[in-house]
């Protein structure tokens, strides 16, 4: 992993390129092809000219529709795509993961098991995507972003240690939108409920990150031509 991964955008948070992360085979991510972050809103003039600048040219929204409005206008050169990750109208799954587990990793097989149309939505927005960088967000950027980096960096053949080495910074990089929202750190509260269900964030992180990723896809209707794409989108080319 490396240790300059964070992007000092101005009103920016939890923003950071997965670029460098390293594959199981030794492979790399391409700085610059999959950024993640909290929500954008917050950007400044000056911050949006800074995701112009790092090649950002597309945006995918996984709250759906439902935002608040920007503080600044985005450049007309982004495209941003909206998929709504929460399945809401399966009311029997989120009855239960619904109540406040969603916001824990333990939630994040579970959904995989149940909804693996998110997956290929996501996989196929990212692969299609216009030639460019990729911004991946929801509010915190923790969680349903947390689920797309997961898919996007197992597509890439990067493995369990440093998926979860990713997901960990967030604690840490959420602690300012707290305070700015007047919000209680997050991290202790997921902890004692993971605790209190038997389990812990890298325990339900490496339950996450074990399946075949990708007949995982296929048998759920992504075409091989897609996961290819996002894949080869992804990698530094083979010398």
């Amino acid at each position: 992993m490396t240790a300059n991964r964070d992007l000092p955008w101005d009103g920016a948070f939890n923003v950071r390129d997965l670029g460098a992360t390293t594959t199981v085979d030794g492979r790399t991510i391409r700085r610059g092809a999959l950024v993640r972050s909290a929500t954008p809103e917050y950007l400044t003039e000056t911050g949006w000219a800074q995701v112009h600048a790092h090649g950002i040219r597309t945006i995918i929204d996984l709250t759906g529709e439902d935002t608040r409005p920007d503080l600044a206008p985005r450049p007309p050169e982004l495209t941003t795509k909206n998929i709504r990750m929460d399945p809401t109208e399966d009311t029997e799954f989120w009855a239960y993961w619904g109540r406040g587990l969603h916001g824990t990793p333990l939630y994040y097989r579970p959904f995989l098991d149940r909804h693996p149309q998110r997956a290929v939505e996501l996989v196929r927005t990212f692969a299609r995507a216009p030639e460019g960088g990729v911004l991946v967000h929801c509010h915190a950027g923790r969680d349903r972003t947390g689920i797309a980096v997961l898919l996007l960096l197992l597509i890439a053949g990067v493995g369990p240690a440093e998926i979860l080495a990713d997901h960990l910074l967030s604690h840490e990089r959420l602690r300012p939108l707290w305070a700015k929202l007047g919000a209680d750190d997050q991290e202790p509260i997921i902890e004692a409920a993971l605790a209190d269900l038997g389990s812990s964030t890298e325990n339900a992180m490496r339950a996450a990150t074990e399946i075949d990723i990708n007949a995982y896809l296929l048998d759920a209707g992504l075409t091989a031509d897609d996961l290819t794409a996002a894949r080869d989108r992804l990698l530094e080319p083979v010398a």
